[in-house]
C-alpha cells in the first residue's frame, strides 16, 4: 500500500510540474494585421498569409525564427487584429514587422497603426511587455504611423536606405558587431537595405551600418523595446544556404531570441 501511495504522489507531482511549465511558457505573438500580405496558394487556390509569418517556409518567411523561439521554450502565435488590452494580456513578446504600405496590403488598403493601438501597447510595455519593432527601408514600409508608436519610446525610423547590396556583393550588407554589445556577441551580421534610426532618451543605439544607427533598445517602465531598421532574420538569411559562411545570422538570431526572452518579466 505504501508503495502505491508513493507512486501516486510522484505522478501527481510530475503532472503538476508539467502543467506549471506549460502555463509559464513565454508567449510570443506575431502581428498579422499591420503586416497583412496575402497570396493565392497554388494548390488550394485559397488566400494565405505570407511574408514574415510563422507558417511561411519560403525565403521571406519566419518559420525558422519560430522554430528558434520554440527551441528556447517559448510558445508562438499570430494576432490578426489590432492589439487590444485583452490580447496583450496573453502576450509576453509582441512583434510588428514591416508595417504595410497600400501596395503590399491585402485589398490594397493598409491597416495603419492607430492611436488606440499605440495607447494599448505603450501601457503594456510599461507593465513589463517586450515590444519588437522591425521596419524596412524606403519604399518598402510604412513610416508615419509606425513612428508614432516608436516615438513613444524615443525611437524614430528614417525613411531612407543603407547597406544597399548590388547582386551578390554580400559584403555591402555587413553589420559588424563589436565586443561588449548588449544583445549580440562579437560577430558579422547581414542586413541589407536598412532604414536608419534616430534615438533619444530612453532609447539608445546598439547597432550601426555605414556610420548610421540601425538598431536600438529602450527600457520603459518594467518593459523593453527592441527596434531594428530591417526584418533581418527571415529564412533566406538564416538558413545557411545563401550567405557566405563568415556571416553569422543564425547564431545572431539565436542570441537575439535568448536576449528577448530574458527581458520577459
Amino acid at each position: 500500500m505504501k508503495q502505491t501511495i508513493v507512486k501516486t504522489l510522484a505522478l501527481g507531482t510530475l503532472l503538476t510540474f508539467g502543467i506549471s511549465n506549460a502555463q509559464n511558457k513565454p508567449k510570443v505573438v506575431l502581428d498579422n494585421f499591420f503586416n497583412n500580405e496575402k497570396r493565392e496558394n497554388k494548390e488550394t487556390k485559397a488566400l494565405e498569409s505570407w511574408h514574415y509569418t510563422w507558417n511561411d517556409t519560403t525565403n521571406g518567411g519566419f518559420s525558422l525564427l519560430g522554430e528558434i523561439f520554440q527551441k528556447q521554450g517559448a510558445e508562438i502565435s499570430t494576432l490578426t487584429t489590432a492589439p487590444s488590452k485583452k490580447d496583450l494580456k496573453k502576450a509576453n513578446i509582441y512583434i510588428i514587422v514591416d508595417a504595410d504600405i497600400d501596395k503590399e496590403a491585402y485589398g490594397g488598403k493598409a491597416n495603419l497603426i492607430d492611436a488606440n493601438s499605440i495607447k494599448n501597447l505603450t501601457e503594456w510595455v510599461k507593465k513589463g511587455g517586450v515590444l519588437v519593432l522591425m521596419s524596412n527601408d524606403n519604399g518598402n514600409s510604412e513610416f508615419e504611423h509606425f513612428n508614432k508608436l516608436a516615438g513613444e519610446f524615443g525611437i524614430h525610423f528614417n525613411d531612407d536606405s543603407y547597406n544597399r547590396v548590388q547582386k551578390r556583393e554580400f559584403e555591402q550588407g555587413k553589420v559588424m558587431v563589436p565586443a561588449g554589445n548588449e544583445v549580440f556577441s562579437e560577430q558579422k551580421l547581414y542586413m541589407k537595405e536598412v532604414s536608419s534610426i534616430d534615438v533619444k532618451s530612453p532609447a539608445k543605439a546598439i547597432l550601426t551600418a555605414e556610420g548610421k544607427n540601425i538598431g536600438a533598445i529602450a527600457k520603459v517602465g518594467k518593459g523593453t523595446v527592441f527596434a531594428l531598421g530591417d526584418p533581418w532574420c527571415y529564412n533566406e538569411y538564416i538558413d545557411g544556404k545563401k550567405l557566405p559562411a563568415d556571416f553569422t545570422n543564425y547564431q545572431g538570431t539565436e542570441e537575439w531570441v535568448k536576449w528577448l526572452l530574458k527581458q520577459v518579466k
